[in-house]
C-alpha cells in the first residue's frame, strides 16, 4: 500500500467552511455555557479540527442579559483591568457590569478560554454576542446549536 494512504489530513485555511449557530443563553451558566461556545469557535466540534488553522464556526449569542451565576458569584466575583499607571487598577462585579454593558460578561468569559495569541484573536472575532433576542444576521441562515 501507499503510505500516503496513512497520512492524517490537516485542514488549509483556504478549504475551511464555516457554519453560523445561534445560542440563547437565558437562563444558562456563564462558565458551562463559555466553554462549549468556545469549543464551536475554536473548531473542536469538527473531525477537520487542526490545532493551527482557524477551523471554528461563527456563533451567535442571544439574551446574554439573561445569564446567570451559581452561588454569590454576581455580587462577590471581581473583573479587574489595569492601565499600567499607578492608581490604574478599576474593579467592577459583574452585577454592576450588566448594567452598563450586559453583553460583556459573556464576551469576557468566553475570551478567556481561547487561546492568547493571534489565532485565539482571529476566533473571538467570530463570536457576537446580544442582549435581546434580535440578531442583524438573518441573511447568514443560523442554525441552532445544540449542546
Amino acid at each position: 500500500m501507499d503510505y500516503l494512504s496513512y497520512k492524517t489530513k490537516s485542514e488549509r485555511k483556504e478549504d475551511v467552511v464555516r457554519d453560523w449557530y445561534v445560542v440563547d443563553a437565558e437562563g444558562e451558566t456563564v462558565g458551562r455555557l463559555a466553554s462549549k461556545i468556545a469549543t464551536v469557535l475554536r473548531g473542536k466540534h469538527k473531525p477537520s479540527y487542526t490545532p493551527h488553522v482557524d477551523t471554528g464556526d461563527n456563533v451567535i449569542v442571544l439574551n446574554a442579559d439573561k445569564i446567570r451565576f451559581t452561588g454569590d458569584k454576581m455580587k462577590q466575583k471581581q473583573y479587574v483591568s489595569y492601565s499600567l499607571y499607578p492608581g490604574g487598577q478599576k474593579k467592577i462585579n459583574p452585577e454592576a457590569l450588566a448594567k452598563k454593558k450586559p453583553y460583556a460578561i459573556m464576551e469576557r468569559a468566553v475570551k478567556g478560554m481561547l487561546p492568547k495569541n493571534k489565532l485565539g484573536r482571529a476566533m473571538y472575532k467570530k463570536l457576537f454576542v446580544y442582549a435581546g433576542a434580535e440578531h442583524p444576521h438573518g441573511a447568514q441562515k443560523p442554525k441552532k446549536f445544540e449542546f
